[in-house]
């Protein structure tokens, strides 16, 4: 007899709000086979099977619950189906922890036979879990990591980024701090992969001198005391301070700058910690220094295109709440999947075919047209954000400016992929 899917995990994703009972519905396979098939089998290729591990738990699952809840809307968009065959989506918990993000992706790959993988938040987590995904033979998209090596010498046919290389977005701030004529900085990043790419991503183009740095401690017990370290870059006597620390951690961050009065002595500088899920809970602490702050990406919710702008309206009228970059990020990766997809067919074993649809990048992107790299990185526009507060009084985000036009990331040279 056939052994039945175990929906254990995602019963308990009901009722913790995060999945919702159609999308449970969905994933069991209405209408189609229960068994638990091999890949290659005919019961196995009449679905599309995207596993989607992701941080739930600890306090970084916001930043989850906001990709997941863009996947499931992509879905829905597409009506359940890409090129006829249904979608099943199984979502994980990464727990914040590499380990556990290994853990579930070779539970994905062996025991659900998933053909794609997404979400991977940390770049620690999904360099944990490359090997066995690509060995596997699936397709490895990451919805936010983009670790320098993935990028260069260990790029793979089968791994796509739906979002940007790590360097890119510090580079961009370079860029900016070089524009306003800073000649000095300090720099505070946690100490893990993107941390050390986003200080490298700075001083790869910021001109002046660099008079301190400090890598905190990150993780499941990420440090959120910035005191000693705040201190030490005003005692440097540099003009900015630049800054990389996603979710709580930038909030808390954000709130001790200004509570230690450093906004009178350096200019501060950020990458990922202005966004729709930081800037509600700024708002309510009243830090009014915000409105007016800039940082660049390549994604903005007020980006000038009918995807960008259907995919903003309907986030906000199904769940109440603007999205994330990281929320359009996994939007575009479940449509670069169905772009490979209907490339193929719906021939899911026909990798050949998924591959070079997906390379095309012809799905329709929240962020407009892009290409891809021969690393499998966009080449993309790099736009200047500024926070403002909206009609309704929301704080939100508004494009001033472009700081990058097709930007390409610099490991794109170590990549042997052509």
């Amino acid at each position: 007899m056939p052994r039945k899917f175990p929906f254990r995990h995602l019963a308990s994703l009901v009722s913790a709000g995060v999945l919702s009972a159609t999308v449970v519905a969905a994933a069991a396979g209405a209408g189609a086979p229960t068994a638990q098939a091999q890949q290659g089998t005919d019961a196995d290729a009449r679905e599309v099977r995207i596993g989607f591990v992701t941080t739930l738990t600890t306090p970084a699952g916001i930043i989850g619950r906001d990709m997941v809840d863009a996947a499931k809307l992509a879905i829905e968009h597409m009506g359940g189906k890409m090129a006829g065959l249904p979608v099943k989506l199984i979502v994980e918990d990464d727990g914040f922890r590499p380990d556990v993000g290994r853990q579930k992706t070779v539970k994905l790959v062996k025991q659900d036979k998933v053909r794609f993988l997404t979400g991977y938040i940390w770049s620690h987590v999904l360099m944990a879990s490359r090997k066995p995904a690509l060995d596997a033979g699936a397709f490895l998209i990451s919805a936010n990591a983009g670790p320098a090596p993935l990028a260069g010498k260990l790029c793979h046919q089968n791994f796509f980024s739906a979002s940007w290389q790590n360097d890119q977005l510090p580079m961009a701030v370079g860029e900016l701090m070089n524009r306003r004529g800073i000649k000095s900085a300090y720099i505070m990043v946690p100490n893990y992969t993107a941390g050390k790419n986003m200080m490298a991503g700075v001083m790869r183009t910021f001109k002046g001198k660099v008079l301190g740095r400090d890598l905190t401690k990150w993780g499941k017990d990420a440090q959120l005391d910035f005191s000693a370290e705040l201190a030490k870059a005003r005692a440097s006597g540099a003009e900015a301070l630049f800054a990389f620390y996603p979710g709580k951690a930038g909030v808390a961050f954000l709130k001790q700058f200004e509570q230690a009065g450093l906004k009178q002595h350096m200019q501060l500088f950020t990458v990922f910690m202005l966004d729709a899920l930081s800037l509600p809970k700024l708002k309510q602490a009243g830090m009014k220094d915000i409105l007016g702050r800039q940082s660049p990406h390549f994604w903005s919710p007020d980006l000038d295109n009918p995807v960008n702008a259907k995919f903003v309206a309907d986030f906000r009228e199904k769940y109440g709440r603007t999205p994330s970059f990281y929320a359009a990020q996994a939007y575009d990766a479940i449509n670069l999947i169905r772009a490979g997809v209907e490339g193929a067919k719906g021939n899911l074993d026909d990798a050949d075919a998924i591959r070079a649809a997906m390379k095309r990048a012809d799905f329709g992107s929240v962020r407009g047209s892009f290409t891809y790299g021969n690393n499998h990185f966009p080449i993309q526009d790099f736009h200047i954000r500024e926070v403002v507060q909206n009609d309704a009084g929301e704080w939100t985000l508004r494009t001033v400016g472009r700081i990058y036009e097709k930007h390409q990331d610099p490991y794109a040279k170590d990549c042997p992929l052509k």
